[in-house]
């Protein structure tokens, strides 16, 4: 199976608030997106963590 589950963590104050699954044959780089931070209460950059 190529899909892996993966954590994003916000950028800003580095709390873990998502979790998705990504194909790593097609992006093996860690992969960031733009959500919402219930913490921050604002959209902030979440990379994926190990």
């Amino acid at each position: 199976m190529p899909r892996d589950k993966v954590t994003l963590a916000c950028q800003q104050c580095e709390e873990r608030n998502y979790s998705t699954t990504k194909n790593k044959r097609l992006h093996p780089e860690r992969v960031e997106y733009s959500k919402y931070c219930p913490r921050c209460r604002t959209h902030t950059g979440h990379k994926e963590t190990k």
